[in-house]
């Protein structure tokens, strides 16, 4: 059974909102740290925010652009499922999603994403992002990349959460 995405969606702000509490505000930062630095794809714009690595971080860690040329990708409704696929870790299972979601992206308007508070552990990074649409900001929700071989892409688990926002959620296997 499929729940109505407004369902999902207040799921998914309510855990995001629960998690960042449970870390500790780690939202709180200085605004020092932050620029405007804005990259845009089609009708999707994205502004940045300085990214925070851990200690643990390695030289290859991504910074808050490359994360965000991720997602702005993966939203723009110009850019064909197959090279979408790719910016998923095992994407190609996502095919029918990732068309699912142009559509509903087709005149949708302008998407914003907030990348910040990253932190990586070897070949992983995660971020809280924040995603303002038609209709507003959306709580800051972690998500997670993967580096593979070299490129950084959304994780699986990741990417399903942004397909359920877009009305095309990933079904369990």
């Amino acid at each position: 059974m499929l729940l109505p995405a407004r369902i999902l969606r207040v799921s998914l702000a309510t855990a995001a909102a629960a998690l960042t509490v449970t870390v500790g505000l780690a939202g709180c930062s200085s605004d020092d740290n932050k620029s405007d630095a804005k990259v845009s794809s089609s009708s999707v714009t994205t502004s940045s925010a300085a990214p925070t690595t851990s200690a643990s971080a390695t030289a290859g860690a991504p910074t808050a652009e490359a994360l965000q040329s991720v997602l702005v990708k993966l939203s723009d409704p110009a850019v064909p499922t197959a090279e979408k696929t790719k910016l998923i870790v095992d994407g190609e299972k996502r095919t029918a999603n990732i068309d699912q979601m142009n559509k509903a992206l087709a005149g949708y308007g302008t998407l914003t994403y907030g990348v910040a508070d990253i932190t990586t552990q070897g070949t992983s990074a995660s971020a809280q992002v924040t995603i303002t649409s038609p209709h507003g900001t959306s709580p800051a929700i972690p998500l997670t990349w993967e580096n593979v071989g070299g490129t950084w892409k959304l994780s699986d688990l990741s990417g399903c959460a942004l397909l359920g926002f877009a009305q095309a959620p990933c079904l369990p296997a």
